[in-house]
């Protein structure tokens, strides 16, 4: 599992209740288009009682949702290359459908299902970075949020998924990323260990929008000017336990830490080369 590095939204819980709310609204029109008026003046109406039977699909389809909602914290540091942390909310919700998958970072759907490969299209968000984020960033000016969309590539092989991401940022830094890594997981009991490393790449785009310094900048922020190229920009390690207190109750923690190399760690910007993060929360699995 990646470490998250930005902030929560809400867009996967207000997905599922939409979705909750249109199929109510559809079987409520079929219902009333079933409605007989023996009088012809509407005096009495008499609905259909089979229309009702229509309310259990709702119910199944809901049924069949893997569903994991929680709340927790997370500390991680104020910017990418900051040296000051941040402690924020880290709410939790993932859910999974067939080949539909929804976490805090967007949604994901299985493309190719086959033996232990797997190929999938996702859609999710940057929220870019605000000058005002830190002292250290003023003058730099704000990076727009923007969407993401991107395709991810995963091999099982035994307790070791190998994985392959590439993602597209729309609007904001209008950057590219791809991502290789490697994870493997053991359970012991009701304890679920994971641990993982990965390699992060990043086009001119991402690199100049988040590592590099114009003149413009240099002068308003005191920087010195940096050029940031395409190439490695960090590389990552982790680890995460799961604890399934019983059938529904489960504690997540997970810790990481991230090292910014090339342009990325030469970069004026960059206040600490050495990027850790932790995560606790508690979960309800449905």
């Amino acid at each position: 599992m990646r470490v998250m590095r930005s902030n929560v939204g809400f867009a996967c819980p207000l997905t599922l209740w939409a979705a909750l709310g249109a199929s109510i609204l559809l079987s409520s029109q079929a219902t009333a288009a079933d409605v007989v008026t023996p009088d012809g003046n509407g005096a009495a109406a008499v609905v259909d009682r089979r229309d009702f039977g229509r309310f259990d699909y709702i119910a199944e389809t809901l049924a069949g949702w893997k569903v994991v909602v929680g709340a927790g914290g997370m500390v991680r540091p104020k910017f990418e290359g900051g040296k000051r942390f941040e402690i924020l909310p880290a709410p939790l919700f993932m859910a999974e459908y067939g080949r539909v998958s929804i976490d805090p970072l967007g949604v994901s759907v299985k493309i190719v299902e086959f033996e232990n490969f797997s190929f999938a299209a996702r859609g999710g968000y940057d929220l870019g970075r605000d000058d005002g984020d830190d002292k250290h960033l003023r003058g730099l000016g704000d990076i727009d949020a923007g969407g993401v969309v991107g395709a991810t590539a995963a091999y099982q092989l035994g307790p070791v998924k190998f994985s392959a991401a590439i993602d597209k940022t729309i609007g904001g830094s209008d950057g590219l990323t791809g991502t290789i890594g490697a994870e493997a997981s053991h359970m012991f009991g009701p304890l679920i260990l994971t641990a993982g490393a990965s390699t992060t790449w990043a086009d001119d785009n991402h690199m100049q929008e988040y590592f590099g310094v114009t003149r413009r900048q240099s002068a308003r922020s005191g920087l010195s000017r940096h050029t940031a190229e395409a190439g490695i920009k960090r590389v990552d390690v982790e680890a995460t336990a799961t604890y399934l207190i019983d059938q529904h109750w489960l504690v997540r923690g997970q810790a990481g830490v991230g090292y910014l190399v090339g342009d990325a760690g030469d970069s004026p910007v960059v206040q600490q080369k050495t990027q850790p993060s932790g995560m606790l929360m508690i979960g309800y699995r449905f």
